[in-house]
């Protein structure tokens, strides 16, 4: 299947057009045309290979929406004319523990990546969403339910899925009292879910800049870690704090804000933080904990928990070719939450 997507040619280029081909369908597959692409941080990394393995050329892309085009023999699940969607990965081994288990991030021999991943039989490299059509395994397509607005479902498949997954390991519901650290795709999708789910959310900022828009976002508080009186007051006041910050930073002010037994979840920074003060962690048998998306059993749960509670991202909708200004906004924290492309576009940009 021939077809046109972004890409980078190397770390240092913008994104631009580029022509490749699909493979051809497999017993197990489904091909689909990509309707909507969620633009994540992610994406703006591998580009520019922040992460030392980005594999040239480049299509990023793991929040896909689509509609079934055709499907392999074998299919049961789908059929053409489908709502489908693809998060971070295409495929796993499907036989260790973890892949029975339903964590398939986990995969012990490590999970194909939608994008920049070799492909488990032919050893080609994935290319993600910011392309025209996709082709991928039946048992990593998700249904879109019905009702959910189809240019807003997108984020959900990363930013979703990444802060739902460790709000329910570790049991949030009616009276749970979660914290949130950061405010950007991320945050903002922690905030949503975590009241969706009944929970008392604050959110945790170095100013109150930001508080209007957290309380419209549904948070009941907010709390100013740069206020160390606040601080102390609300020590031992959180069962769980999702922090969402992306980079390098400081997890000090925040372990003493755990009740006993309570976790400081890490889903947005991949790679150090800063020194980590145990005492406060040995006194409260509390912990820092790391959460990586989810698997594809939780991720469909997420996307009917979505639709039951109508809960979506809030996005700005791009072009494909306003690609590269929207890595240079996202990397100014200029967007409100996240980017989704309409791949219509796209078609306009190559024909």
């Amino acid at each position: 299947m021939k077809t046109v997507a972004y890409a980078a040619q190397n770390a240092a280029s913008p994104l631009a057009p580029f022509a490749f081909e699909r493979r051809a369908l497999r017993a197990n597959d489904v091909a689909m045309e990509i309707l909507y692409c969620g633009v994540c941080h992610s994406d703006l990394h591998m580009a520019r290979n922040d992460w030392d393995w980005s594999v040239y050329p480049l299509v990023p892309g793991h929040e896909i929406i689509g509609r079934v085009t055709d499907v392999g023999t074998d299919v049961t699940k789908f059929k053409t004319g489908d709502h489908v969607a693809v998060g971070c990965m295409v495929d796993s081994c499907q036989h260790c523990d973890q892949c029975h288990n339903g964590e398939e991030q986990f995969c012990r021999e490590g999970m194909t990546l939608t994008y920049g991943s070799p492909d488990r039989i032919d050893g080609a490299i994935t290319h993600g969403g910011y392309s025209k059509h996709l082709v991928a395994r039946e048992e990593f397509v998700l249904r879109v339910p019905d009702g959910l607005d189809l240019s807003r479902v997108a984020p959900l498949l990363c930013a979703g899925i990444t802060t739902y997954s460790p709000l329910r390991t570790w049991g949030v519901g009616p009276g749970s009292r979660v914290a949130v650290v950061g405010m950007g795709g991320l945050g903002h999708m922690a905030i949503k879910l975590a009241v969706g789910l009944g929970a008392h959310v604050t959110v945790i900022s170095r100013s109150a800049s930001k508080e209007a828009d957290a309380r419209e976002l549904g948070a009941d508080a907010f709390l100013v870690s740069s206020d160390e009186r606040a601080m102390e007051a609300a020590a031992s006041s959180f069962d769980l704090i999702v922090d969402t910050v992306p980079v390098k930073h400081d997890l000090t002010p925040y372990t003493p804000l755990l009740d006993v037994d309570a976790t400081l979840a890490l889903v947005g920074q991949l790679g150090p933080v800063d020194e980590v003060q145990t005492t406060p962690l040995l006194m409260g048998r509390r912990r820092v904990a790391g959460s990586l998306i989810g698997g594809i059993k939780e991720t469909q749960e997420m996307l009917d928990f979505c639709a039951r509670m109508n809960i979506l991202p809030e996005c700005e909708m791009i072009q494909m070719d306003e690609i590269n200004d929207a890595f240079e906004r996202m990397e100014r924290s200029d967007v409100r939450y996240r980017f989704v492309i309409d791949m219509a576009s796209l078609a306009l940009v190559n024909d």
